[in-house]
């Protein structure tokens, strides 16, 4: 299995969300979406027009934990969710594939997605599961509670969630980056 990191840099968030935003429509959206929610890759694509279109907060059975979640939806993505679904209909998936008829992307076309933007900015260890990442990593940032963070997660502890969004990681080579013997 790949480790994958978050995406750290705010001013490469913004640069990749801009580059995404001028490539893709839907591939922005899933980028921003997911980096705004903290929702696993399996339930962001399972999402339809009708579960966000105008909605203040997602509601979801988590595939993987088959828990029930409540979550709020941030005003701006409330505006950006808003103008991208203006034109579908109810039961349009709001991440369509290009494969058949109202299908979803697939996980696999997902990573490939974030995989190819990697590239173009340099990145290494990038996948799917970096936007759940990234959201946790600027969510801990800004409001330094690890309790509540690792309530969103479903995690068992707070050392899990520090060590999944790479704090722990962020601290080693902080405090190593100047020792010498």
């Amino acid at each position: 299995m790949n480790y994958v990191q978050p995406i750290r840099d705010k001013e490469l968030l913004e640069a990749i969300k801009k580059h995404l935003k001028e490539k893709n429509e839907r591939n922005y959206m899933l980028f921003n979406f997911g980096i705004n929610t903290g929702l696993r890759i399996s339930d962001l694509l399972n999402f339809k027009k009708e579960d966000v279109f105008g909605k203040q907060q997602l509601v979801l059975v988590e595939r993987k934990t088959k828990k029930r979640k409540f979550l709020p939806i941030s005003k701006r993505l409330q505006v950006e969710l808003k103008r991208y679904c203006k034109d579908m209909e109810n039961g349009d998936y709001l991440f369509p594939s290009r494969q058949g008829v109202n299908q979803p992307v697939c996980r696999q076309r997902a990573y490939q997605m974030l995989r190819e933007t990697a590239e173009e900015f340099g990145l290494e260890h990038i996948g799917t599961h970096t936007l759940r990442k990234t959201f946790g990593y600027h969510f801990y940032k800004k409001k330094k509670d690890v309790a509540i963070l690792q309530e969103i997660f479903n995690h068992s502890s707070p050392d899990i969630t520090l060590r999944y969004i790479g704090i722990n990681q962020d601290s080693i080579n902080e405090a190593l980056s100047d020792f010498n013997l």
